[in-house]
């Protein structure tokens, strides 16, 4: 696929403004990969995702539940938190494989969590903290991917 773009966001605003243009490239069965330090944007970025598609409820993390399930804009969100996940009998018994589906739109924080048992990404978003402000390097990696990044950059 092409090569990654970068993105600035001088502030939480700005994530905001990207998040609602992304949301309106999403299609069924994409998995994006949000990779970042902790405090990065990775859920600020789902939150602003998810309301710009609609959603008026309460987004947490699903940084101790796993993964949080959304149906909003005719579309089913899965968002994974994998910080704390270890166990890889853990992702067969709580049916995760089921949720990558080719429906199911997956946005998966820390897939290197769960290395080996994810499937391969659609975009990988990877968010870099410079001081007070965040880059993101976009890349695709399948060609569902890369129609919704050419949708992104139009």
């Amino acid at each position: 696929m092409n090569q990654p773009f970068a993105i600035h966001l001088p502030n939480e605003a700005a994530t905001i403004a990207f998040a609602t243009r992304f949301a309106h490239t999403l299609r069924p069965g994409l998995v994006i990969y949000l990779r970042g330090d902790l405090g990065a944007g990775k859920t600020t970025l789902v939150r602003a995702l998810l309301q710009a598609l609609g959603y008026t409820g309460r987004v947490k993390s699903p940084t101790y539940t796993l993964v949080e399930q959304y149906a909003v804009a005719g579309l089913n969100l899965r968002h994974f938190d994998l910080y704390r996940f270890r166990d890889a009998d853990e992702w067969e018994s709580a049916g995760f494989r089921d949720e990558f589906d080719g429906n199911n739109v997956c946005l998966v924080e820390w897939p290197e969590q769960a290395s080996g048992l994810l499937p391969l990404a659609d975009i990988s978003i990877t968010f870099n903290i410079l001081q007070d402000e965040r880059e993101l390097s976009i890349h695709a990696y399948t060609d569902a991917g890369q129609t919704c990044l050419n949708a992104l950059s139009a």
